[in-house]
This record gives C-alpha cells, sequence and structure tokens, in this order.
C-alpha cells in the first residue's frame, strides 16, 4: 500500500507542472492519507469539467439539473477553476457506501465541477430523499475548493417544496434560504439555478 501511495504521489507531482489545480492536488496526496483525506479529491480524472453527472441519473424518475455561477467573495466577480464536490443520499434517504480500488470507503451518488473561465457550472442528478420518520431536509451536501486553498464545506443543498421548511424556526428558515433550490419543471426534469458566493479567506496552501 505505502509503495502505491508513492507512486501515485510522484505521478501527481509530476502532473502538477501543467496547472496550478494539479500542484494543490499533489500537495494534498504528499501531506495527508488517501483513506483520509477528502473526498473531493478523489475523482478519477486530472482535468474536471465544469459539468458532471451523479450515478444512476439516467435511471431516476425525478431528475434535477442544478446550473448557476459561483462568484469571489465580492459576489460580482466569476471564480474560475473552483471544484465543487456534491454527494446525496438515494430516493430513499439512503448513503449508499462502495468501496474503491484501495478499499476506501465512499458515498455512491456524487460528483464534481470545475468552474469554467465564467464561474458556471452544472451538476445533473436526481431528487434525494430521506427517512420516513427523518426530521432532517431533503438534501444534498456540498464541499468547495477554490485554487490555493484548503477545501471547505458549504451549507447543504435545501429545496423549496420540503415539507419540514414550515417547521422550522425563522432563523433556521432564514439559514436555509441561503443554499436553498427552488424548482422549475422543465418537460421531464427539475431545474434549479443557483450562484455561490465564496467566502472571504486569507488562508492559502503552502
Amino acid at each position: 500500500m505505502k509503495n502505491l501511495l508513492t507512486i501515485l504521489c510522484l505521478f501527481c507531482f509530476i502532473a502538477s507542472s501543467q496547472s496550478l489545480f494539479a500542484q494543490d492536488y499533489a500537495s494534498v496526496l504528499d501531506n495527508v492519507s488517501y483513506k483520509k483525506r477528502s473526498p473531493i479529491y478523489d475523482y478519477s480524472e486530472l482535468q474536471l469539467s465544469n459539468t458532471d453527472t451523479i450515478p444512476d441519473f439516467d435511471t431516476k424518475s425525478e431528475k434535477l439539473k442544478i446550473t448557476g455561477t459561483i462568484y469571489q467573495s465580492d459576489g460580482k466577480t466569476p471564480a474560475s477553476d473552483v471544484i465543487l464536490y456534491v454527494f446525496q443520499p438515494d430516493e430513499n434517504g439512503n448513503y449508499e457506501l462502495k468501496r474503491d480500488d484501495l478499499h476506501k470507503r465512499y458515498i455512491y451518488h456524487r460528483g464534481w465541477v470545475k468552474t469554467n473561465a465564467d464561474g458556471q457550472y452544472t451538476i445533473y442528478t436526481f431528487m434525494p430523499g430521506k427517512y420516513i420518520r427523518s426530521k432532517e431536509l431533503k438534501q444534498i451536501h456540498r464541499v468547495i475548493k477554490e485554487p490555493g486553498k484548503p477545501e471547505y464545506e458549504l451549507a447543504s443543498f435545501f429545496f423549496n417544496d420540503d415539507p419540514l421548511i414550515p417547521d422550522l424556526t425563522l432563523a433556521c428558515r432564514a439559514k436555509a434560504v441561503e443554499s436553498m433550490l427552488r424548482l422549475e419543471k422543465e418537460g421531464t426534469m427539475f431545474v434549479a439555478t443557483k450562484d455561490i458566493i465564496l467566502e472571504k479567506s486569507n488562508s492559502t496552501i503552502e
């Protein structure tokens, strides 16, 4: 296992000369155990696209398209080369777990996008479910990675049609609205447009 990780780190180090993003990726591999590092780094392709499709999208009845623009902390400047990682439960509220070739467990319904020069992203997925008696809102979890900075979690995507919204306190409801998806129906697919404004942070990866 140690030799395999060394080879992976060496490969990423060589590829890092191609872009700043690859440099960040190699740095993480060198300093964090593969099984313990954030799954935001576990994509299979070095170069990501600003569009991705969650596994099983084609077979689900309630298809969902999420699209928008990621902005710098000023709320005006499009943020390019930002990675957005999402993962979610299936339509029954279950987080389906699998293991990769290195025996690391991961949530199957997940995906990655990397914004283009205009900060745009699009994710094709499906409506997540929740346990029948659960008091949690339906949600899609999010982690974000800016070039040269550590990854951090964002509030989950929530849904404006969630029946539990009216039961929230005013404070919780106001917080949920910040990342809430307002759904529209286009043909057989739900569509939601949601822009993201990055957090202000001076921390960088050394």
